[in-house]
C-alpha cells in the first residue's frame, strides 16, 4: 500500500534510529510535524531560533556520535540555518537538515517564503538537494544519512516541497544505498604509511600534531599508544585538544595563534612533522613560508582535498585516523628523543603559560575552578577571548571533554551547543558547562527557554564578562592604537540607562527565565559559586564572572607572521 511522503519521512527517521529532532515550525513543514505526533519514540526539541537549533544539534551530535536531525520551514526558517550549517561543515559535524519548500508549481515564482536554499548551501554541505519526485524521496533521505556520517562527516540538506510531502508513493525505505562518484576512503595505503613511518623514525627532532580528526575517529587511545611507544612529543590544534592526555610528559600543549610558546617553537624547529586529522588552516600555520621550515612533513587525513591544499607535504596519506594509527602502533619502536624533549621543556620553562595573580580575579583562576569542581563534565565554549583561555587552561580528561567552534569561529555557538549536549546526556545527567563571553552569549541567550522547558538543570553557564567584545578589543589594543570602535558593550551617553552601566543584568535575566543567577567579582568566591551551580539540581545556573577589560590572551601571533614570532607580554 502506498503512503504519503510525510509518512515515509517519519519512517526513515525511525529506521535510522533517530530519537531526537530539533525543530522550529512553519507552514511548509506542518504536515511533517503532524506526522511526528504518531512517532512516540522521537522526541521533538522546540528551539527558539533556527540558528540556535543547528548549534543544539551540533552539541547533540558531538555528545552522542550520532547524526543529528533538524527540521525547519522554507524561506527565513531555512536561511536562518545557514550559519549553523557552515559551522558544522567546517568542524565536520554530521547533520541531516530537512527543510520544507513551497509546492513544485510555485518554485521560481517568488512565492511566499520561497528561497533557493539548495543553491545557498551547496558550498557548505556535503550534499544538498531538492526532492522533485516522490519516487526519489526514500533514496534521497537514505543518501543524506549515509553521506553525513561516512568519510569526513558533515551536514547534508534535503529540501522537500509541500506537494511531495503529501503525495502517495512507494512505502519502502531503502536498507542501503550505492552512490556513483561517492566512495569515501575505507582503507589506508600501506606503502605510503610505511614511507611516512620510516621518515618519522629517521628524525632527530620529531613532533606529532593531532587535530580534530583524531577525536572524530575516536582514535585518542591509539594516538596515545603510538606517541608513547615512539617517545615523540605531541601538540594539538584547538579542535584536537583532548586527543592526547594533557597530564602526559609528552604533551606540549596547543599550537597556533594562541598556542603555547614551547609548542610553537617545537614546530618551528622540528625536522620531521607528523600531522594527523588537521587541515593546516592559517590559525595553525601563520606565514606558510615560515611554517616548520626545517621539517619534512607527513600528513594523514581522511579528506584527500585537505592534503597539500594549504601546506605542501612530503608524504601524503589518505586515511581515517583510526586505520592509520592501528598500523602505526603495530610498527612503533622507541626513539631516542631525550635531548629533543629537554630542549622543548627548556622552552616551556623559559615562557610558561600563565596569567598574573596579583591583580584580582583572572580567567585562568575561573578555568582552574571549573577543573577542580567539575571532574566529570561536557564543556562547550563560545568564540572569543574566553574560548582561547578555555583551550589554554581547561584540562581535558576521559571524563571531561570539550567542544568549540573552530573552523568558522561562530559567536553564539556555545550556549545552544550546551543545551543540545545536555539533552543528549540526560540519561547520564552529566554536568554540562558552557564557557562563554558576555558578547557571544547574547547572540543566542533566548535558548534558556529551551533548556528550561527541556528540564536541563545540569547546565552551568559561566559568562566571562569583561564588558567588551574582547577578542576584537584585544586587536585594537595591540595593533590599532587603543581605538576601541564598536567593541565597548557598556552603555554610551544618551542611552536609556546611566552612561557606563551594563545591560542586561545577567542575574536578573537568568531569574526571569526561572534559572539561578550568581554574580562573582572576587577570586575568593569562584569555587563557592561553582559548587552552588553543581549542587543546583532544579534549574540551569548562570554565573557571571566580572573580570577586568584589560586582560588579553597571551601568547598571541599577529596574522600572517611566523608562529615562532609570538607576542608574550
Amino acid at each position: 500500500m502506498d503512503i504519503t511522503g510525510k509518512k515515509l519521512i517519519v519512517k526513515a527517521l525511525t529506521e535510522e534510529g533517530v530519537d531526537t529532532v530539533f525543530a522550529y515550525p512553519g507552514g511548509m513543514i506542518t504536515d511533517i510535524l503532524d506526522e511526528l505526533t504518531k512517532a512516540p519514540n522521537i522526541h521533538l526539541v522546540l528551539a527558539r531560533h533556527e540558528q540556535a537549533l543547528i548549534h543544539e544539534a551540533e552539541g547533540y551530535a558531538r555528545a552522542t556520535g550520532k547524526t543529528a536531525v533538524c527540521l525547519v520551514t522554507s524561506g527565513p526558517g531555512a536561511t536562518n540555518t545557514i550559519t549553523g550549517i557552515a559551522d558544522a561543515h567546517y568542524d565536520s559535524i554530521p547533520l541531516l537538515v530537512i527543510t520544507g519548500q513551497v509546492a513544485k508549481a510555485l518554485i521560481g515564482n517568488d512565492a511566499f517564503q520561497e528561497v533557493d536554499i539548495v543553491g545557498m548551501t551547496r558550498n557548505i554541505t556535503k550534499y544538498s538537494v531538492t526532492v522533485n519526485d516522490r519516487k526519489e524521496l526514500g533514496r534521497r533521505l537514505k543518501m543524506g544519512f549515509h553521506i553525513a556520517r561516512t568519510g569526513k562527516p558533515g551536514p547534508v540538506l534535503i529540501d522537500i516541497p509541500k506537494d511531495i510531502q503529501l503525495k502517495n508513493g512507494d512505502p519502502e525505505y531503502p536498507k542501503e544505498v550505492h552512490i556513483r562518484g561517492y566512495k569515501p576512503n575505507e582503507s589506508v595505503h600501506i606503502g605510503q604509511l610505511k614511507k611516512g613511518y620510516k621518515l618519522l623514525k629517521s628524525a632527530k627532532r620529531p613532533i606529532i600534531i593531532a587535530g580534530g580528526g583524531v577525536k572524530i575517529s575516536k582514535a585518542n587511545d591509539l594516538l596515545t599508544q603510538f606517541a608513547k611507544k615512539m617517545n615523540i612529543p605531541v601538540a594539538t590544534t584547538i579542535m584536537g585538544k583532548g586527543a592526547f592526555p594533557e597530564d602526559d610528559p609528552l604533551y606540549i600543549g596547543n599550537c597556533g595563534m594562541h598556542g603555547r610558546y614551547a609548542a610553537n617553537m617545537a614546530i618551528g624547529n622540528c625536522d620531521v612533522l607528523f600531522s594527523i586529522g588537521t587541515r593546516f588552516n592559517d590559525r595553525i600555520t601563520g606565514d606558510l613560508n615560515e611554517f616548520a621550515p626545517k621539517a619534512k612533513i607527513i600528513h594523514v587525513d581522511v579528506d584527500t582535498a585537505s592534503i597539500s591544499r594549504n601546506v605542501v607535504v612530503d608524504v601524503p596519506v589518505v586515511s581515517d585516523a583510526t586505520l592509520a594509527l592501528e598500523k602505526l602502533v603495530e610498527w612503533a619502536e622507541e626513539m631516542n628523543t631525550e635531548k629533543w624533549l629537554r630542549e622543548i621543556y627548556a622552552w616551556e620553562n623559559e615562557n610558561p603559560l600563565g596569567m598574573r595573580r596579583d591583580k584580582g580575579m583572572t580567567p585562568q583562576m575561573i578555568m582552574e575552578g571549573i577543573n577542580k569542581t567539575f571532574e566529570k563534565a561536557f564543556i562547550t565554549t563560545d568564540v572569543g577571548q574566553h574560548q582561547m583561555w578555555a583551550t589554554q587552561y581547561i584540562k581535558l580528561t576521559k571524563d571531561r571533554e570539550m567542544i568549540t567552534s573552530g573552523g568558522l569561529g561562530t559567536m553564539g555557538f556555545g550556549f545552544p551547543a550546551a543545551v543540545g549536549a545536555a539533552i543528549a546526556l540526560k540519561e547520564e545527567n552529566k554536568d554540562v558547562v558552557c564557557i562563554t563571553g558576555d558578547g557571544g552569549f547574547q547572540m543566542n541567550m533566548q535558548e534558556m527557554a529551551t533548556a528550561i522547558n527541556e528540564g536541563r538543570s545540569n547546565i552551568t553557564v559561566c559568562i566571562i564578562n569583561n564588558k567588551y567584545l574582547g577578542m576584537v578589543r584585544q586587536f585594537q589594543q595591540v595593533f590599532y592604537g587603543k581605538r576601541y570602535i564598536a567593541t565597548d558593550l557598556k552603555t554610551p551617553e544618551g542611552a536609556c540607562v546611566p552612561e557606563g552601566s551594563y545591560v542586561p543584568d545577567f542575574v536578573k535575566w537568568a531569574e526571569s527565565y526561572g534559572a539561578k543567577g550568581i554574580r562573582v567579582t572576587e577570586e575568593k568566591d569562584i569555587e563557592e559559586a561553582l559548587k552552588k551551580a553543581k549542587a543546583n539540581k532544579k534549574t540551569p545556573t548562570v554565573i557571571e564572572f566580572v573580570v577586568s577589560s584589560e586582560e588579553i590572551v597571551l601568547p598571541m601571533v599577529k596574522g600572517g607572521t611566523a608562529m615562532t614570532e609570538m607576542i608574550l607580554k
